[in-house]
């Protein structure tokens, strides 16, 4: 379904058949604001700087995206232009940090890199291009959970496989240049798992359901000694200030104190009967998480306050994020197939769209919503578009993107 916001439309095909469509400027794709919290999952030396790789003074944002085919192509927020990087294996999911795009396939997790990044130097940001490619497979078997950081070209990534219980830790500088290494592969028991990326360290699940214990690791695989408890373990999502991970008894919060792996627990709020976080999203590396809270309402957790917050859903969601700006906006995917913005002190809506998404959401395949500073990017996988949306201007649909091929996958790259 066609928003009745759009108005003009480019004349002619672009590459690969995605045509613009426009009633407002060109989002101007200014990074997160800086805060007091350092960056995680790594040193602010070299600035993010790669061999080869050219900076620019402002961010190259773009949505990269992967059809049902395993099909790769990119599309530049700035100038419209598409370009196409490739195939992968048909995906059956993917994750992304910015830069990378990690597709499960049939041999396990292919990486795209985009060739776009930011680095987050606390007061100031690093922009980056460099030729995108296909830097190939890390082999694994069954359902694969991955892991990340904020920082593309410094720490690890994070790879577990359910079929076969590896768990493996990347080597993300690595990636970086274009080489797939591991820091580490362990073996473990068939099941879901996480292997979760914090600075030099890693925290591995071992054992399910009630009895999940997140173990630490060097970036060796050897043991740390610390062992800390996490009931039904479930979503991870790394902020400014540490990686969360989710457990039915509320989060755990990883950081790096004095060169030590360090976890404090979050608990739910007393007497809270909501259905626990199972799968966390935000504006990326802002302090502040948003997940839905079964169909009772959305769970805030505050990285910084280390604090949980309950909203009311003001009606069923699909799926909702953090934007965490100066008014504690969250974006929302209503099940009717609106984009909504609510307020993050009441839970009530603010603005929203059309329904742009019904169809998509009818047939069973939910899209992916993006926020970043300024604008927010919905995809709209049946109907075949992507959209732009301006959440401070009542969410405006500022342009729309036709594809002429299912967009399965996207993920927003350069940010």
């Amino acid at each position: 379904m066609r928003s009745p916001l759009l108005s003009t439309c480019v004349a002619g095909a672009l590459a690969l058949g995605l045509v613009a469509c426009s009633t407002g400027p060109t989002a101007d794709g200014t990074g997160t604001g800086p805060t007091a919290d350092a960056p995680t999952g790594g040193s602010g030396d070299g600035h993010g700087a790669v061999a080869g790789a050219e900076e620019l003074p402002e961010p190259r944002l773009g949505l990269t995206t992967i059809d049902p085919s395993g099909t790769v192509g990119h599309l530049d927020l700035l100038d419209g232009s598409v370009t196409g990087l490739g195939s992968v294996g048909a995906p059956t999911a993917v994750s992304t940090d910015g830069r990378y795009l990690f597709a499960e396939t049939g041999d396990g997790v292919e990486v795209v890199d985009s060739g776009a990044w930011t680095w987050d130097h606390v007061d100031h940001f690093h922009y980056y291009r460099a030729e995108p490619r296909l830097l190939g497979t890390v082999e694994g078997d069954g359902p694969a959970t991955v892991a990340t950081t904020n920082l593309s070209t410094s720490g690890s990534t994070g790879v577990h496989f359910a079929g076969s219980g590896d768990a493996v830790l990347l080597d993300t500088e690595a990636l970086s240049r274009g080489e797939l290494r591991e820091r580490f592969r362990l073996d473990g028991d068939p099941g879901d798992g996480m292997v979760v990326p914090v600075g030099s360290f890693a925290l591995v699940t071992e054992g399910r359901g009630d009895r999940t214990t997140l173990v630490g690791r060097t970036a060796d695989g050897d043991e740390t000694g610390l062992r800390e408890t996490c009931p039904d373990a479930a979503g991870t999502i790394t902020t400014r200030v540490g990686a969360v991970v989710g457990c039915s008894d509320g989060a755990r919060l990883a950081t790096v104190v004095d060169d030590e792996l360090v976890v404090e627990r979050i608990p739910y709020p007393q007497g809270a009967t909501a259905a626990p976080a199972t799968a966390f999203d935000n504006r990326e590396g802002r302090p502040t998480v948003a997940a839905l809270a079964g169909s009772e309402g959305v769970w805030l957790l505050d990285t910084r306050a280390r604090a949980w917050t309950l909203l009311p859903a003001p009606t069923p969601l699909a799926h909702v994020t953090a934007v965490d700006d100066a008014d504690q906006r969250l974006l929302a995917l209503a099940r009717d197939g609106r984009v909504l913005v609510l307020d993050g002190g009441t839970g009530a809506i603010v603005a929203e769209t059309a329904p742009l998404v019904a169809d998509s959401l009818a047939a069973g395949r939910t899209p992916t919503l993006i926020a970043d500073q300024q604008r927010a990017y919905l995809s709209a996988p049946v109907e075949g578009m992507l959209h732009e949306i301006d959440p401070a201007d009542d969410a405006r649909v500022a342009r729309s993107f036709e594809t002429g091929t299912e967009p399965a996958f996207v993920a927003e790259t350069g940010r």
